[in-house]
């Protein structure tokens, strides 16, 4: 509305330079020229009037009293100024026109809103101030009709040729009623608005002091509520209008650039509360490099998605016509950076806290989505998390594929359509309650990453963890642990898989374990002649592309640092033995498998390491085994289930133990 209400000021400013020359210092002229502006609403099937014109030679005023106009579009916009004056016009040329000084006094707008019966929106400015005005001495192009989108467009390109140093208005209020008091109604109040160096459709920077709104709302149990709030410092920097009028131009309906509307936009502290006891606090928000997209963003579209009063409930044939406009305006806005800081809001288990939300956004696409600093409480006791992060995040693509399956949920197959489209997850300090207990668990760090894919299958995955649970008494299969003395179970793992397709090689590299106080252990694993065709969701497919995967070489390094004591003392302890007679059982047993394996002397030397592992704790074992030669996988998984031995006799072993 205040776009329309600046383009009809606009007009009747515009009409004003078109009195100076010679011939125009004559009051008749001047009230003819406001006429002819006002004309052109009538024109259209509006209605416009105005009072009384004057003008002051000595001091180069023009004075128009009770200006109204009223759309003839329905429902109807109505515009009322109480009196314009601008001072120190000139004509500088036939062109253009110039006042030091334009005030606007009681500014009113006026517009029914909303389905049957419509509520009454309006807004009230006292005054507008405007210093060191430029414009056209002649009105542009008028709007082609008396739509919203035409309407905007004019305006939009009515500023674009004017210029002035500062626009400022104390204040401005709007307000919603619709007679009751039913959600949505209500009052925002606007102080301290000011523009700055407007020209050339850019302004420098635009600011607004405060807000404060109150609205009626439905809150729990669809029990009337009022919500009031304030909303403090609210500024835009290099803020270019040219890239939203693109958004109104057919011609720029295939332009795919994106135009740069806003280099910032900052707010302050924003505070809501309601009736029924919410209470929000945001410290402040920045948006960096606001760019808009002309080809997914332009305005018939966007009008489109606004349902029609009383409209029956989309088919699922409209539902996805409509999520894909959704997807498509996500294309056609780009973020640099989006940043909401201090958040905190009255939950009924307590304050929840949000250090901070970051995203960016491009070509409908977030690199990366991250919370930060949550502090807050779940029925078992605090939460508190350092940060979690989304990683490549293709909205749009994920709206269009929701979009497939509107109204009835995807197949499996379907459903892992949405894993390209998500390029992994990080989460780090998370502390959290460990049931009922009173103890907690702790996640330093846990990251899983993928990509390179093929189809839907990821080929290449990396996932770490770094993290400390304690240990549930309750468990039968923990009480070994929990007799040793270990209470938790500290954790580190880094597990990564890689597909090359040059090579035809699979390996999981690296892959590392730690539990603290029990064992360390890494690992390398790889499989050659593995063919793209395996990564299928066919299973006849995977399964014949598989009978060409062959076993690569196979290394392992595993670190006692406690674990071998604790097997030992658990043996003793169903035994009913002592601690050096259980170790001495447990070598012999090992070592009694050597007589089946006489016959693979690779395999004896490995059970030799093995029990000097189990005789001599804290100790390192490595084992790496190599093929003998070309061992295709499901032939070593045959001799698996039927005889290891002979399974083992494929690789030559090497196995070793030290410190």
């Amino acid at each position: 509305m205040v776009k329309v209400l600046s383009g009809l000021v606009a007009a009747i400013v515009i009409a004003v330079g078109g009195f100076f020359g010679f011939q125009f210092y004559t009051q008749h002229r001047i009230a003819s020229e406001v006429d002819a502006a006002l004309e052109q609403v009538r024109a259209a099937g509006g209605k416009a009037s105005r009072g009384k014109v004057s003008y002051d030679l000595l001091n180069r005023t023009v004075t128009i009293a009770e200006i109204a106009a009223q759309s003839a579009a329905q429902p109807p916009v109505s515009v009322k100024i109480g009196n314009l004056t601008a001072s120190g016009v000139s004509q500088p040329d036939a062109a253009r026109f110039s006042a030091e000084t334009i005030e606007i006094a009681d500014l009113d707008i006026g517009a029914a809103i909303g389905p049957q019966p419509p509520s009454n929106l309006s807004y009230k400015l006292p005054r507008i101030t405007v210093k060191e005005y430029s414009g056209p001495a002649s009105l542009q192009r008028p709007p082609a009709s008396s739509a919203l989108a035409d309407i905007y467009r004019s305006v939009l390109e009515q500023f674009a040729g004017v210029a002035a140093t500062s626009i400022t208005a104390p204040s401005l209020t709007g307000t919603i009623n619709s007679g009751v008091a039913t959600p949505g109604g209500g009052e925002v109040a606007y102080t301290g608005l000011a523009m700055q160096d407007i020209k050339d459709g850019k302004v420098a920077s635009a600011k607004i002091d405060g807000a404060v709104f109150t609205v009626n709302a439905q809150g729990a149990g669809g029990k009337p509520d009022k919500l009031t709030g304030n909303l403090a410092n609210i500024a835009g920097y290099d803020i270019d209008s040219r890239a939203v009028a693109a958004m109104f131009d057919p011609q720029k309906a295939s332009d795919d650039q994106y135009y740069r509307a806003y280099r910032q936009i900052t707010t302050g502290p924003y505070v809501v509360s309601s009736g029924q006891g919410l209470n929000m606090r945001i410290d402040g928000i920045t948006i960096d490099d606001l760019g808009l997209r002309p080809s997914r963003m332009q305005v018939p579209d966007l009008l489109a998605m606004i349902p029609a009063p009383g409209a029956a409930p989309p088919t699922p044939a409209q539902a996805r016509a409509m999520i894909e406009k959704v997807a498509k305006l996500y294309e056609g806005m780009r973020i640099g950076n989006a940043e909401m800081r201090g958040f905190s809001v009255e939950t009924p288990q307590g304050p929840v806290k949000l250090s901070a939300m970051r995203l960016d956004l491009d070509n409908g696409k977030v690199n990366e989505f991250a919370i930060e600093g949550v502090d807050g409480r779940a029925p078992e006791g605090p939460v508190k998390l350092g940060r979690f992060a989304l990683k490549s995040l293709d909205v749009a693509n994920l709206l269009r594929l929701s979009a497939q399956f509107a109204g009835s949920p995807p197949p499996p197959d379907k459903a892992l359509d949405m894993i390209p489209l998500i390029g992994g997850a990080e989460l780090r300090g998370l502390v959290a309650p460990f049931k009922n207990t009173g103890k907690q668990v702790s996640i330093e760090q846990f990251s899983l990453d993928w990509g390179q894919f093929v189809g839907p299958i990821p080929t290449k995955v990396r996932m770490t963890t770094r993290m400390t649970t304690p240990l549930d008494a309750s468990d039968p299969i923990l009480m070994a642990l929990i007799a040793a003395g270990l209470d938790k179970a500290v954790i580190d793992n880094d597990v990564g898989a890689v597909w090359t397709e040059a090579t035809k090689t699979f390996a999981l590299e690296p892959v590392s374990l730690e539990l603290g106080g029990l064992l360390k252990a890494n690992a390398q694993l790889s499989l050659t002649n593995v063919p793209r065709g395996v990564f299928t969701l066919n299973p006849v497919q995977a399964a014949a592309m598989a009978e060409q995967i062959e076993a690569g070489p196979i290394e392992l390094v595993l670190r006692d640092t406690g674990a071998i004591d604790i097997a030992v003392a658990q043996y003793a302890r169903l035994q009913d033995v002592s601690r050096e007679a259980a170790r001495s059982a447990i070598v012999d047993m090992i070592r009694s498998a050597r007589e089946p394996a006489a016959a693979y002397p690779d395999v004896l030397a490995a059970l030799d390491a093995v029990a000097r592992f189990i005789e001599t704790p804290r100790q390192t074992l490595n084992v790496k085994l190599t093929p003998r030669g070309k061992l295709p996988l499901q032939q070593l998984n045959q001799f698996m289930n039927t005889d290891p031995l002979l399974a083992l006799s494929q690789f030559r072993i090497e196995a070793s133990t030290g410190l």
